[in-house]
């Protein structure tokens, strides 16, 4: 369903005027601003454990082929790297980043409190807190864990406006071959 919509150009991967034709996978469109701005089309959404896009898509639109939507909405074009993993992934995930866990439990920075506005902010202050005896050291697994949260917390555009969303798409990726 997603790539049907990617246009068929003439290319020529030698340069000996052997034209073939091939899907131009190179080709995007991205949701407008304004549109991402529209608390009305989306519900925020926390994904839970073992989610895919592909089962969240099925749950709301009732077919996972429409999991590019939900992709798209979301600015994600890498799934493997910017989709919450399961906490089996996470794990060697982070194993693998740092390796070890003595690795995974050092300090990956420390954090203070704003002090002035809101207060629940925090700030990384790097690795010397010889200025902040009270800063909070964050492990590089704790970092970690910090980004998956980010990432659990999507837009879910609401199952009426699909056709319309969808039907965008497809006339934005024809008005140009390129």
């Amino acid at each position: 369903m997603y790539f049907a919509n990617f246009p068929i150009i003439p290319y020529d991967s030698v340069g000996n005027y052997d034209f073939k034709l091939v899907t131009n996978l190179l080709k995007r469109v991205a949701v407008r601003a304004k549109v991402k701005t529209n608390v009305v089309l989306y519900d925020t959404y926390d994904v839970k454990e073992g989610e895919t896009p592909e089962i969240l898509a099925d749950k709301l639109y009732d077919d996972p082929e429409y999991h590019w939507v939900i992709l798209l909405i979301n600015d994600i074009t890498d799934r493997y790297h910017q989709w919450p993993m399961n906490h089996p992934q996470f794990m060697a995930y982070v194993l693998d980043k740092y390796g070890g866990q003595t690795e995974v439990d050092a300090t990956h920075h420390y954090e203070i409190s704003q002090t002035s506005g809101d207060t629940t902010v925090k700030i990384d202050i790097g690795l010397d807190n010889t200025d902040h005896s009270d800063a909070t050291a964050i492990t590089n697994f704790e970092y970690e864990e910090e980004i998956q949260d980010t990432r659990r917390k999507i837009k879910l555009l609401q199952a009426g406006y699909l056709g319309d969303f969808v039907a965008e798409y497809q006339k934005l990726m024809k008005a140009s071959i390129l």
